[in-house]
């Protein structure tokens, strides 16, 4: 058996792909540099001659509010593409399970908490991320018609705030954690007094280690066939402004936080109910001070590659 992992390079698909080679599989990494998964014909032709027994999507063009807002067109229209050649080039290789993996920007952005599948498309989306909820949403409606039309064992999984190595650590790109990670390492080594952080400090986040979604998604593959997405999360959130606090004293900053309430804070709040897979018997095991703790190390090690 073959498993592809597209985006293997990436924070998600690293993960994946060293727990699946640690586990002794037969895996096979994919990234820009092996196809450009934009190309329809490459990428269709590639799976054909591959023929793997199982590919995971963890191939995607992600960031923060930053690059949501500035680059919407490519956060819809790539991740659209990518996903549609990815799906259509393993029914035609005849690919067995196919995991697509989502985002919890997907559901309105005022929803009940915690967020249960169910809510899907019940509201608004937040407009700072919609592009991207679109894209992730219409990847979640071909899974569910591939399985229906051509009976596909394929899933789709929407995990929560994701981080560890491998991240897009950009301040102004990259995601809420790993970017305050470079801010704090930065205001450190330049000896700032203080630190102005975007928004004010009070949306409530829930964030996953990649290695425990990693184990979620291999999980899964053994034990979950259905329609319905699935939701992968820690089960428990905080306030961005006690995520910059908890960063700050990992990283040894002693000066002022400061908020700029001109910046756009998101979505109030956003806890997934992963009820449905822990009751399958999957649960996550890095806490996060732990793996906040690790991903600072990682950085610090690869500051020169990762810095922007």
């Amino acid at each position: 058996m073959t498993i592809l992992v597209a985006g293997h390079t990436g924070l998600v698909g690293a993960a994946i792909y060293e727990l699946l080679k640690s586990m002794g599989e037969d895996v096979l990494g994919l990234n820009s540099k092996v196809i450009d998964l934009l190309d329809r014909p490459k990428t269709i032709q590639f799976l054909s001659d591959v023929k793997p027994t199982v590919v995971i999507d963890a191939a995607a063009i992600v960031g923060g509010i930053g690059a949501n807002n500035s680059r919407s067109v490519d956060f819809l229209s790539k991740n659209l593409q990518i996903q549609t050649n990815l799906m259509d080039g393993s029914h035609q290789a005849r690919v067995e399970r196919f995991v697509f993996l989502g985002s919890s920007c997907i559901y309105p952005r005022e929803c009940p908490q915690p967020i249960k599948e169910e809510y899907l498309m019940t509201g608004p989306l937040e407009t700072t991320n919609s592009a991207y909820a679109i894209a992730k949403i219409a990847g979640i409606e071909l899974i569910k018609s591939y399985r229906k039309q051509f009976n596909h064992k394929w899933i789709s999984v929407m995990p929560t705030n994701m981080y560890g190595p491998n991240d897009n650590f950009s301040k102004d790109q990259g995601h809420v954690l790993p970017a305050l990670i470079n801010r704090f390492v930065h205001a450190m080594e330049s000896d700032a007094e203080s630190l102005t952080l975007w928004g004010s400090g009070s949306p409530m986040r829930e964030f996953l280690h990649s290695r425990d979604l990693a184990e979620a998604v291999v999980f899964l593959l053994e034990r979950y066939d259905d329609d319905l997405h699935i939701n992968v999360g820690s089960g428990q959130d905080l306030q961005i402004s006690e995520l910059a606090t908890l960063i700050g004293k990992e990283v040894g900053f002693k000066g002022a936080i400061e908020w700029d309430r001109s910046r756009p804070d998101g979505t109030p709040r956003k806890l997934l109910d992963s009820s449905r897979i822990r009751n399958l018997g999957w649960g996550p095991r890095i806490s996060l001070e732990d793996g906040i703790r690790e991903t600072i190390k990682w950085f610090k090690e690869n500051i020169s590659r990762v810095r922007s």
